[in-house]
């Protein structure tokens, strides 16, 4: 090679280098926000906290709910459409508007309306010689043969409008230990053993059809176990004032939920 070669190569080798490396890299990415939409009934909003927002009216969204502590703990903005009193149609049909390709965690909490739950609760809690069997025999009945039906149009609407989310389901706990402790709310050791395993049904089957639609499926009736209403450290209300505070997580309640449904949405894996 010339003299004259070399020097011309020796000149041209850091521009060459320069633009080589500058054409091979792109830029550092930036990781998309999260965003979270928080879905269901008064388990999800919060009721049985004592604290709500102003704006948010019978809907009873707390800043204390699960949905409220979880975003933060991971960062994400939050949709906070949950409403006390919603069924799954409810749901389905005044929830949804927040759902899109960009959602990247969907909660949503759904059933125990439909089934009656509180109307089963307030018969159970009736002096003596009023019964519950009956209702808990129809809410039961509810559970296997009506439910599945409307959770699977729910949870398949949910998957249309949040194709790319991780979604979790989340579950009731059960809400008794079998001690009768609210001398106002007489609830037999019997019939509160018998809520308790209509609760068990409700969780098998939620969990079924959530798991059916490639959902996580947040099960609160270990973490609950040992804080039911009685309890020394409760996380569930027994009979309030207001009313409708009672039965429902309270502050306690919606710490405990917010670890096992931030634990499931980071591990779930996403399916379509």
């Amino acid at each position: 090679m010339s003299l004259r070669r070399l020097v011309v190569t020796a000149l041209a080798l850091p521009l060459i280098t320069a633009l080589t490396l500058g054409l091979g890299t792109a830029p550092p990415a930036h990781a998309a926000a999260l965003t979270w939409v928080a879905l269901g009934d008064s388990y999800a909003s919060g009721t049985g906290t004592r604290e709500y927002y102003p704006d948010s009216g019978g809907c009873e969204r707390s800043p204390h709910a699960y949905p409220v502590l979880g975003a933060q703990r991971l960062g994400a903005t939050l949709t906070f459409n949950a409403c006390s009193g919603a069924t799954v149609s409810g749901v389905l049909n005044g929830q949804l508007s927040g759902l899109n390709s960009a959602t990247s965690y969907v909660t949503v909490s759904a059933g125990g309306n439909d089934i009656g739950w509180v109307s089963v609760v307030s018969r159970c809690a009736l002096p003596w010689p009023y019964t519950c069997w009956a209702e808990i025999d129809a809410a039961e009945n509810m559970i296997r043969n009506t439910l599945p039906g409307r959770l699977d149009q729910l949870y398949s609407r949910i998957r249309s409008l949040a194709p790319n989310a991780r979604v979790a389901v989340v579950g009731y706990p059960r809400l008794f230990n079998g001690e009768e402790c609210n001398l106002i709310a007489r609830i037999s050791p019997g019939e509160q053993a018998e809520m308790n395993a209509a609760a068990d049904l409700l969780a098998t089957t939620i969990r079924a059809r959530a798991e059916a639609h490639g959902f996580a499926f947040v099960d609160a009736r270990g973490p609950f176990t040992g804080h039911a209403v009685c309890d020394d450290v409760e996380w569930i209300n027994g009979i309030s004032n207001p009313l409708s505070e009672s039965y429902h997580p309270n502050r306690a309640g919606h710490v405990g939920y917010t670890g096992i449904v931030t634990s499931a949405l980071q591990s779930a894996a996403r399916k379509r």
